[in-house]
């Protein structure tokens, strides 16, 4: 999975800084008042990488890649002890820079402070450009605070729910320790304001907008998630609920599509198109109709195979299997075109032996479809083969299924037009029973089926979603690569337990309640698993809410 890129920003005389040293070069005798290292930790354990940027002037270059930018209390000297690395003030071109990137869909964290005029800095000149403003305030309320008065305490606001998720999910209390207050003049999302028994009465603490494409969050405070402080009352999870928030433009604008190639032109064109047609003139059990024309489906057949052929070069790892699907097509025409038996075909197409991170692979049988009519026809599909490092890895050492096959389907003929996501040998038409060699699911369908229906079903309900699995209702590579691993894991589960099922559920004809529980206990498993897992990976998480939200949706 590509991490989520967070840029911090130590360039412009930051007080803050997540490099460890640094801090201790700041404040030696408690490095933990100037260092966001351990909130770029959790960062860490999730779906972000964490790079700062000591020294780059904020340019288009320097932002191009980034998901979260974060300016964290830039001062003068005089004020606070700072990274030392340039002026506290932006320049005219930076500001322009930093509007363009989140107008493009790049999301930015600002963190101001108490006495916010006095620090020297520019940042109210960056935040005009998306009508937000830090006031010159120092809040105290001696009824709604932590230890002391000016560590007030806020009056959560609406996080909104729904589809984008709920910006205060898992939030109930949190802490200001000494801070300013926001203005707003576009309608930003108050998360938390003062109580009206405060100095500063129901004046807004931390907000959230949307500006172009983009987002921003603005806090009155950058004690707030510094290392003192982040693991008090429920600033842990508002953190992670803004980072991954502020992303979300990104995630809408992502751009995943595989369907493109060489293998798209003039070979796959004949290939598609006469399969469509020759599938037109055969009978349920994949024979030719009575009174077909012959000479017709000889023509569809001598044009698939050139079609092949001309395929070939592209997938010269498969020409093993695309000889015998060759033979076995010839085979069906001249033995009268009765049901077909592609079983040379099947036994040389082995997509479990060439599990490589993004092989694209071709595949010509007559079969039916898992979802789709039982009728068997003749069928082509070019798909991709997803296996990441880390999937591999996992499979090697603790979910082993070698039947196991990930892929994205780049292009198909008419049957692949329903909600199919299974390639089986099952679905193969042969002589015999077919050899269980591999069991090829396509997450993307899978995944973007969730996203069709559970981003739908989100809005509607306004379910309280984290911002985390709303982002999974949203990235298509993310979501995608949730599925992987969920059925990685499921489908290894079908052959483990008390009563262990075929991989793959397929020769087994089991009565539908029989497979239902079958399905409930290997999600529950997977479910149990994705938790154990989360602790040394966060990404399984996105396990957990796929499981929930599928099933639940």
């Amino acid at each position: 999975m590509s991490p989520i890129r967070v840029l911090f920003d130590e360039a412009h005389s930051e007080a803050w800084t997540i490099r460890p040293e640094l801090a201790r070069t700041m404040q030696p005798s408690h490095p933990g008042d100037a260092s966001y290292a351990r909130a770029a930790e959790l960062l860490g354990t999730r779906d972000f990488t964490v790079t700062a940027n000591a020294d780059d002037v904020l340019s288009d270059a320097a932002l191009d890649g980034v998901d979260v930018l974060l300016i964290a209390h830039p001062s003068d000297p005089k004020w606070e002890r700072t990274t030392g690395s340039g002026e506290p003030l932006l320049s005219e071109q930076e500001i322009e820079a930093i509007d363009a990137y989140v107008r493009g869909g790049g999301g930015l964290i600002v963190l101001g402070e108490t006495e916010q005029d006095k620090y020297g800095n520019n940042l109210n000149e960056l935040l005009a450009r998306f009508g937000l403003r830090i006031s010159n305030d120092t809040v105290q309320d001696y009824e709604h605070f932590l230890e002391a008065p000016s560590w007030v305490l806020g009056e959560l606001g609406d996080g909104d729910r729904g589809e984008d998720g709920d910006l205060l999910a898992r939030v109930t209390q949190v802490c200001f320790y000494r801070s300013a207050t926001i203005a707003s003049d576009n309608g930003a999302r108050v998360l938390a304001r003062t109580h009206q028994t405060a100095s500063v009465p129901g004046a807004p603490l931390l907000a959230a907008c949307e500006h172009g494409d983009g987002r921003v969050v603005v806090v009155a405070d950058s004690d707030l998630f510094g290392d003192d402080c982040i693991d008090q009352l429920d600033h842990a999870a508002l953190w992670l609920n803004l980072a991954y928030w502020v992303t979300g433009g990104r995630a809408r604008a992502a751009d995943h599509a595989s369907a493109s190639g060489d293998e798209l032109a003039a070979g796959w064109e004949a290939l598609h198109d006469r399969t469509n047609a020759l599938a037109l003139l055969q009978e349920p059990d994949g024979s030719l109709l009575a009174g077909a024309d012959r000479d017709a489906a000889s023509g569809h057949v001598d044009a698939i195979l050139a079609a092949l052929g001309e395929l070939a070069p592209a997938f010269a790892h498969q020409s093993g299997y695309l000889d015998a699907t060759a033979a076995d097509l010839r085979a069906w025409r001249d033995g009268g075109y009765g049901k077909p038996d592609f079983t040379r075909a099947l036994d040389a197409f082995r997509p479990d032996r060439e599990r490589v991170d993004g092989l694209r692979s071709l595949a010509f049988f007559p079969m039916y479809k898992q979802n789709g009519s039982r009728d068997t026809c003749f069928e082509a599909l070019i798909f991709d083969v997803p296996w990441p490092d880390w999937i591999a890895e996992l499979e090697r050492t603790r979910y082993h299924n070698d039947k196991y096959v990930p892929v994205a389907l780049v292009a198909a003929t008419r049957g692949y037009d329903s909600d199919c996501a299974v390639l089986f040998p099952e679905m193969v038409s042969t002589a015999a029973r077919p050899v269980n060699n591999f069991g090829a699911i396509f997450c993307d369908r899978e995944s973007a089926r969730l996203r069709r229906v559970g981003g739908e079903a989100a809005e509607l309900l306004r379910i309280n979603l984290p911002p985390d699995a709303a982002r999974l209702l949203h990235d298509p590579e993310l979501s995608q690569q949730a599925y992987i691993l969920w059925d990685l894991m499921h489908d290894r589960n079908h052959s483990h337990g008390d009563l262990p099922f075929d991989p793959f559920m397929i020769r087994q004809r089991s009565p539908y309640w029989m497979y239902s529980l079958e399905e409930l206990r290997c999600d529950l498993t997977t479910y149990v698993q994705a938790l154990e897992l989360e602790r040394e990976l966060g990404f399984a998480r996105h396990v957990q809410y796929a499981i929930l939200l599928d099933r639940l949706l």
